[in-house]
């Protein structure tokens, strides 16, 4: 009886073969009635042939003259299996609702089958399947001995489902029913109703588990007439089953039956043998050797296992890696045959169903949802599908740990073990670690490279991650795992990937980098920087947050071993570094910022102080400190280049106004181009820089504007030269031949020196250099401000702030400032002094007040005085016109005074004098007041103080001075003034002009003064 069947009513006689019926009448052998109804559906696809003549004779379905000539094109290629005839197409997911109508005969129509294009089925399956990948993924379970094929595998598969399926009965559908299921197959074919009214139809015509069953069959592709090669072969297939389950792959072992199953050995053999033997002969053998093949197997396969679930000894086959191999092949059921990345809607019924092969196969929970997990995973390999991924997952999950499993169970899976070959060595491998050791390698070899298996998206990623971390979960928790030494952390595994992938993304980009260089003639090592910059971006961005929710530091582990690797590659470049070229150049500001981006990532996910002790574990490219050293020699170029400009300039300087609004010379705006091309090129260098850089520069500058100060000073006459020497002290009374000194006093000789032998320039001359030096100091505030502008742009706003304090703003310069304004001064000092002393000297100096103040007064100076002012003042800038006009007051003032203290004995003066010389001293005043138009009146009155003193004291009488010439040498000695306030010098200067003989004997009696000369 077929299975399923329990009498001749449940068995539709129009499909069994007659011939088949009375080739067993005449052998006197059992009827199968299953293997006569395959003979019958095995016949229907075998033309006619006829049993005479030749053999290249044949009877044609088809009429040659009407069918018209042979097709051009290519006959198609053999499918790898034959269409079934009565094959139905039960899963929802499969759109085979065409609407084209098809031409049909009445033949068609009467013996209708659901013959579909298995061509056009395996065109879909090659479209969804990538096969590459797929064949990385391999079982680690024993190769079979007997070159058992996957199709033996399948069709063993469903035959166990079968078998396994007929204790619940109803596997022969009725005839009626059948042809109720032909006319719904004819609907589908003409198109007239949808795939939800098939499926619907044919529900409702078969039992649910035969349609179950029809369905799976489909999904197995095993087709219901076999055809010739098949059957031939189909006795080899169950005698390798029986020799791979119950002999090389034994789950017990065989103690007192090896003698049996030496038997079983021998009898495989004679069975193969009888295939090369006379038909009668072989037939005899193979009959004989089955019969005992029966008697040895039977006690073989009931052995008892330990573990056994069932509490029975009723098994198919012992070996576990076979069981679990045609177990997969039941699994493979659930997925859609036209697109396999889709779990067929049936996927619970068939799984339900699979369970009743549990017994036979031996198959536990956790053996069903890690086959199951397997051939989820592996059809996501195949088909790229990430819900695929995700109910493996879901698999991996449902997998028990060792302490949820029941102890027949653990006991079971203890047993459960193969040798294996892995590598060069071969290994005993526990149940778990031949199914999910695979997966995980696969997985774990995807994210050893992920920036170039997942560059498209994160998602996957996360998924691949917790497949691997679920596997290494449960194999390390199986007892034979737990202590292995080789296990290792998560974190250490993800480490590990990240590791493994960044080193290779990074040796891409090194290649990628070679490549580009030589096309954009730049610096490999600038472009590497920039590319690994962005690597480590969109490793923080896109990958790293996947591992973070794993290992909290992975953000740190891969920005550390990014810059370690491009560490490696610049250290030679740095240390061979000597000179600053825009060639070089370009590499320091892309390493730069590739370092700060790193500590930039570890700080930002990092505490404050885990970040700094694992900022101090890097190895950091001290870019700065080899920068440093090749701007300063650079640096130390510029500036002595600049001060070479300075000389140059100075030197070649005429003093002449560049132009009426330009009144300075030229020469400082010669110094100020060198400087600002100097640094121009300073901050063109784009290498990172420090505050001693900066220092460097502004010391550099400052030393320059020195220079040029102090050249224009050294170009200048002595002041000591334009005063005319100070005549002997004398008194009044003349007397010759007698020269004395005054007491203390060491007077200088007089050297009278000619004009030619002294470097005396013009008027005009000096106030140009004044205005130059005016234009040299006001623009230093601008050029200061421009340099911490771009300074505050090129480094960082903290790094600033911090850097300002060891270098105040409006302070870089002050050097400058002071030797600027300090030969401001003594220009204006010697300027007021040349028109007073050597420009004027006849009317100021030699004739002022001679013979005496009434023949020779002031006013007769303003006029010259008035001239040189004017001079003055046309050519100077205006900040330094009361400057200057005030230096030629105090000059003024100093010729009045040496006219009057100084003048030599052509000049005596009385007690009334000092009336007049009261009025000369106002004259003067006013002169350079002007009306309010000059000098501020303050700046005046503070300027003529100390000569209206000196004309004061000239109005007292010859006693009183006397007087106060003697105690002012004892209160001077006490640190006290006199009673008139006045230094012993100015006094006695007082008495030797007095026209006085009073005066004239204490002076000769006291201090030893000559008279005189006449």
């Amino acid at each position: 009886m077929p299975p399923g069947a329990v009498s001749l009513d449940d068995v539709d006689l129009d499909q069994v073969s007659v011939d088949y019926v009375l080739n067993c009448a005449k052998k006197g052998d059992m009827l199968e009635l299953s293997e006569a109804i395959r003979a019958y559906h095995d016949s229907t696809l075998i033309p006619n042939m006829s049993n005479t003549g030749s053999t290249y004779k044949f009877f044609m379905l088809t009429t040659p003259d009407t069918a018209g000539p042979p097709p051009k094109r290519a006959p198609p290629p053999i499918p790898s299996v034959m269409p079934s005839p009565i094959i139905g197409d039960l899963s929802k997911s499969v759109s085979l609702s065409s609407t084209q109508v098809q031409k049909l005969t009445v033949n068609d129509i009467e013996e209708f089958d659901d013959d579909d294009d298995m061509e056009e089925v395996d065109s879909f399956r090659a479209a969804r399947r990538n096969s590459k990948d797929a064949l990385d993924l391999v079982l680690n379970l024993p190769s079979f001995s007997t070159g058992i094929s996957d199709d033996d595998l399948r069709e063993s598969a469903y035959e166990v489902l079968l078998a396994c399926a007929a204790a619940s009965g109803g596997l022969i559908v009725p005839s009626k029913d059948k042809k109720k299921d032909k006319r719904s197959k004819l609907m589908r074919k003409l198109g007239r109703c949808s795939k939800s009214d098939n499926v619907a139809t044919l529900s409702q015509c078969a039992p649910r588990l035969v349609g179950l069953l029809e369905t799976m069959r489909f999904q197995m592709e095993i087709s219901e007439a076999m055809d010739i090669r098949t059957r031939q072969g189909l006795l080899n297939a169950l005698l390798n089953m029986l020799e791979e389950g119950l002999i090389n792959h034994p789950a017990v072992g065989f103690g007192e039956s090896g003698r049996k199953a030496s038997k079983l050995q021998i009898l495989l053999a004679k069975i193969k043998e009888s295939e090369s033997l006379p038909s009668s002969t072989g037939e005899l053998q193979r009959t004989e050797c089955l019969r005992y093949l029966r008697e040895i197997a039977t006690p073989l396969a009931e052995r008892p296992a330990w573990g056994d679930l069932t509490g029975e000894v009723c098994h198919w086959a012992d070996g576990y890696h076979l069981n679990v191999r045609l177990y997969e092949k039941l699994l493979l059921c659930v997925f859609d045959i036209l697109d396999e990345g889709k779990l067929t809607e049936e996927v619970e019924q068939i799984l339900e169903l699979l369970k009743s092969t549990w017994h036979v196969l031996g198959i536990t929970e956790t053996i069903h949802h890690t086959c199951y997990a397997w051939i989820l995973f592996r059809q996501f390999v195949a088909t790229s599908e990430q819900g695929i991924l995700r109910h493996a997952i879901e698999q991996l999950n449902k997998i028990p740990l060792n302490e949820q499993r029941g102890p027949q169970e653990r006991l079971h899976l203890k047993n459960l073990h193969c040798k294996v070959k892995v590598g060069d060595e071969i290994q005993d491998l526990i149940f778990l670690q031949s199914f999910l050791l695979p997966i995980q390698k696969w997985a774990d070899k995807q994210l050893s490279d992920y920036h170039l298996q997942f560059a498209e998206g994160s998602i996957l990623m996360e998924d691949m991650v917790t497949a691997s971390m679920v596997i290494r979960r449960l194999l390390l928790e199986e007892p034979e795992l737990a202590m292995q030494s080789l296990c290792v952390t998560d974190s250490e595994q993800i480490e590990s990937f990240i590791s493994s992938s960044i080193r290779s993304a990074f040796a891409r980009t090194l290649q990628a980098v070679e490549r580009t260089s030589n096309r954009v003639h730049e610096h490999p090592l600038g472009l590497l920087a920039e590319d690994t910059k962005k690597l480590l971006r969109r490793d923080a961005t896109i990958f790293m947050p996947i591992f973070s929710k794993r290992h909290p530091q992975a953000v740190v582990v891969s920005a550390s071993l990014l810059h370690k690797l491009y560490g490696n590659k610049l250290k030679p470049f740095l240390d061979g570094a000597e000179y600053l070229t825009e060639y070089i150049v370009s590499v320091f500001p892309a390493a730069d910022s590739f370092e700060k981006y790193v500590i930039s990532l570890i700080t930002s996910v990092c505490e404050e102080e885990t970040a700094r002790a694992y900022c101090r574990k890097l190895n950091q490219y001290q870019i700065d400190t080899t920068t440093a050293t090749l701007v300063m020699h650079w640096l130390n170029s510029q500036l002595r280049r600049i001060t070479g400009w300075v000389e140059r300039a100075v030197q070649q300087e005429c003093w002449a106004p560049i132009s009426p609004p330009q009144r300075h010379g030229n020469s400082i705006v010669e110094v100020y181009r060198i400087v600002e091309e100097t640094v121009e090129q300073f901050y063109a260098l784009k290498v990172p820089m420090r505050s001693d850089e900066l220092n460097s520069l502004f010391r550099g500058i400052d030393n320059a504007f020195q220079v040029y100060a102090n050249l224009v000073t050294d170009m200048l006459a002595n002041i000591e030269d334009l005063v005319p020497p100070v005549p002997i002290l004398t008194r009044y009374k003349r007397e010759s031949g007698i020269k004395a000194f005054v007491k203390k006093e060491h007077p200088r000789v007089p050297d009278e020196r000619k004009s030619t032998e002294i470097n005396v320039v013009t008027t005009t001359n000096l106030c140009v250099q004044l205005n130059t030096l005016h234009y040299a100091i006001s623009q230093l505030n601008k050029l200061e401000d421009s340099i911490w502008e771009r300074w505050k742009r090129k480094v960082p706003y903290e790094n600033f702030i911090n850097e300002k304090s060891s270098s105040t703003r409006k302070d870089a310069f002050d050097g400058s400032r002071r030797d600027i304004n300090a030969a401001i001064d003594r220009i204006c000092e010697l300027t007021g002094t040349k028109i007073v002393f050597w420009d004027l000297r006849d009317p100021f100096i030699n004739n002022l007040y001679k013979p005496s103040i009434s023949h020779a007064r002031l006013e007769a100076l303003i006029e010259p005085l008035d001239l040189a002012l004017n001079q003055l003042c046309d050519i100077i800038v205006e900040p330094l016109r009361d400057r200057l006009v005030t230096s030629l007051l105090q000059a003024s003032l100093d010729g009045l005074s040496r006219v009057i203290l100084d003048g030599g004995p052509s000049r005596v003066f009385c007690t009334n004098d000092a009336k007049l010389l009261e009025e000369d001293l106002e004259v003067l005043k006013e002169f350079f007041i002007s009306g309010g138009e000059g000098l501020p009146r303050g700046v005046v009155e503070n300027q003529v103080v100390r000569v209206r003193h000196v004309i004061k004291l000239m109005g007292y009488e010859t006693r009183e001075l006397i007087q106060d010439l003697k105690s002012a040498s004892e209160l001077e000695m006490q640190g006290s003034k006199s009673k008139l306030s006045a230094d012993i010098t100015t006094l006695l200067r007082i008495l030797c002009h007095r026209s006085d003989s009073e005066a004239s004997q204490f002076l000769k009696k006291h201090f030893k003064i000559p008279s005189s000369a006449g």
